[in-house]
């Protein structure tokens, strides 16, 4: 039998699979203190709970899915960590260092199906979905790097935005939104933690639903559906009216505002015009948006597109300012590293074969 994750359990379905086995929820409390306070990264370091427990969770769970393939430091100190799953498949995950402390960008899927024309995520389609644990995992494994090396150092937010789209992938997500925020736990706050989607509709709807409290980002990259389409399949199955009705249920649903992610296209998507019909889509809820205008990072293997001229950036960015919508020019971080989401994997991927 092929081990679990432990870090695949919340701690309701901890307590409930030791209670099947005639343990009470106390020891599920003791469990998870040592996996996620004391983060022990074997079951013979959990000395207080007792050999019957340990038996049962040794034969069942395991700690490390994962193993570090290949790690790339910046010099503005973000790492970017390749990481090899027990199947053999590659998953990338990023630590950043802000102002306000660690930020970890997270995989939810080996290789993405959304085929965003300029994202190196999808130069590999979907192979699997991550298991809960494999998520979770990522977050041990750049914690237990910080121990080793600033033990007074954590992580203090996260962003579900690597490889996949995390709401194709959205039992396994929730349950690690759960894990991470658990108090008893890692205790890291759900509005530090933001999910980003490609614009799955249905599950923005249900996503409001779940009462979670944590920050959604929208990818739109292109102001109307023509365009919308042409660089993002997606949009031939969700255009922007069903989107934005979904977007109108989020904010009314949650009273929280929405991050909307727009990567700059140099002469594709980053002229005054894109900016004015961007104005113009979210003009009745400017107050529940934020813009974040993105650099992008070149694709060797989508070589049609490149970065904007600082100028278009600019009168981009004063466009949207003068018709009153809250935005900003996301700083930049790893870009001597494969900044590119995927874009490590798949260059991992194909120096490997060429060997």
């Amino acid at each position: 039998m092929v081990k679990e994750s432990i870090y695949g359990l919340t701690f309701e379905q901890l307590a409930a699979w030791l209670l099947e086995r005639g343990h009470r929820p106390y020891h599920a409390s003791l469990v998870w203190e040592y996996l996620y306070r004391k983060r022990v990264t074997s079951f013979s370091e959990m000395t207080d709970v007792k050999k019957e427990i340990i038996s049962l969770l040794s034969d069942r769970f395991e700690f490390q899915t994962m193993q570090q393939h290949v790690k790339q430091e910046s010099e503005d100190g973000t790492i970017k960590f390749l990481f090899k799953l027990r199947d053999g498949n590659l998953i990338e995950t990023v630590l950043m260092k802000h102002k306000y402390g660690l930020s970890v960008c997270v995989t939810t899927q080996v290789g993405c199906n959304i085929g965003c024309s300029f994202c190196a995520s999808g130069l590999l389609a979907k192979s699997r979905d991550l298991s809960s644990g494999e998520i979770v995992e990522q977050i041990m494994n750049v914690q237990l790097h910080l121990d080793q090396r600033h033990q007074d150092e954590r992580v203090s937010h996260i962003v579900v935005m690597g490889i996949g789209e995390p709401f194709d992938n959205f039992e396994n997500m929730i349950d690690f939104i759960k894990v991470v925020t658990d108090q008893k736990g890692l205790a890291i706050g759900s509005r530090r933690i933001t999910v980003s989607t490609s614009g799955l509709a249905s599950k923005i709807r249900e996503f409001a639903d779940t009462g979670l409290n944590v920050n959604l980002a929208l990818s739109l990259h292109a102001p109307n559906n023509e365009l919308r389409t042409r660089i993002m399949k997606i949009n031939k199955a969700v255009p922007l009216e069903p989107l934005m009705e979904a977007v109108d249920y989020y904010v009314e649903t949650t009273n929280r505002r929405i991050t909307i992610e727009y990567i700059l296209l140099r002469d594709v998507n980053d002229h005054t015009e894109e900016a004015e019909q961007l104005a113009d889509l979210f003009q009745d809820k400017k107050q529940r948006v934020y813009v974040n205008l993105i650099p992008y990072n070149p694709v060797d293997e989508h070589a049609q597109y490149q970065r904007s001229e600082q100028d278009s950036v600019l009168a981009f960015y004063d466009t949207l300012k003068k018709r009153g919508i809250n935005c900003k020019i996301r700083q930049e971080h790893g870009t001597d590293i494969d900044a590119a989401c995927g874009q490590l994997r798949s260059k991992q991927i194909k120096k490997e074969k060429a060997q």
